[in-house]
């Protein structure tokens, strides 16, 4: 199934050039799964053919993942405002969000833009903490830009071998997000 997706990603890449690039790291950041891991490399590979410009590959997907995790930050807000919220549950889980958040949130997003796996899901608990817009979309510009250089320069120096990338990265992406896990399971009590 994942190389029927990665198929997919690199022919619509193919295809649409720096449009795909956009559209689908719009929904890489708004919570869909198809991994930037795929779709930065393989533009990095296009733009050492010369068929992409490495300037607008870097902007395409940047703006993706600012429109994408817009679209995630006002799904949590949307949350907070929701009745589902009420549920116990649900809502100490956001409240331990929120507290985390206002401690921890301009670092957060900023790392979390870098951090495999993190990157898709940081908009959303930002959004459940009421994070300021303006700091938010900052920090995620901040962070998606060295991830989206970052990982279509290996699909540059690594031209027909990138999809090594993304064979390495799913089990780094699970390590991280399992540390965050055990972070937050261990230290819930100071959030």
């Amino acid at each position: 199934m994942m190389e029927a997706m990665v198929q997919r990603v690199i022919s619509l890449i193919e295809a649409g050039s720096y449009p795909a690039i956009t559209g689908l790291m719009i929904l890489e950041s708004a919570l869909i799964p198809i991994p930037s891991e795929v779709i930065m490399p393989f533009a990095g590979f296009l733009v050492s053919r010369g068929k992409l410009n490495l300037a607008l590959v870097i902007l395409s997907g940047t703006f993706g993942n600012l429109i994408g995790s817009l679209i995630a930050y006002l799904l949590g807000l949307r949350i907070t405002w929701s009745p589902i919220k009420r549920l116990p549950l649900i809502r100490r889980e956001a409240l331990r969000a929120e507290c985390f958040m206002a401690k921890h949130g301009d670092i957060s997003v900023f790392l979390g833009r870098i951090m495999p796996g993190v990157r898709t899901f940081i908009s959303l608990p930002a959004g459940l903490s009421r994070m300021n817009l303006l700091k938010f979309s900052a920090y995620t510009l901040a962070g998606s830009i060295p991830w989206n250089l970052f990982m279509t320069y290996l699909g540059m120096i690594l031209e027909e071998r990138w999809k090594i990338i993304s064979f390495y990265l799913d089990p780094l992406a699970l390590i991280v997000f399992l540390i965050i896990l055990i972070y937050l399971f261990l230290w819930r009590d100071e959030m």
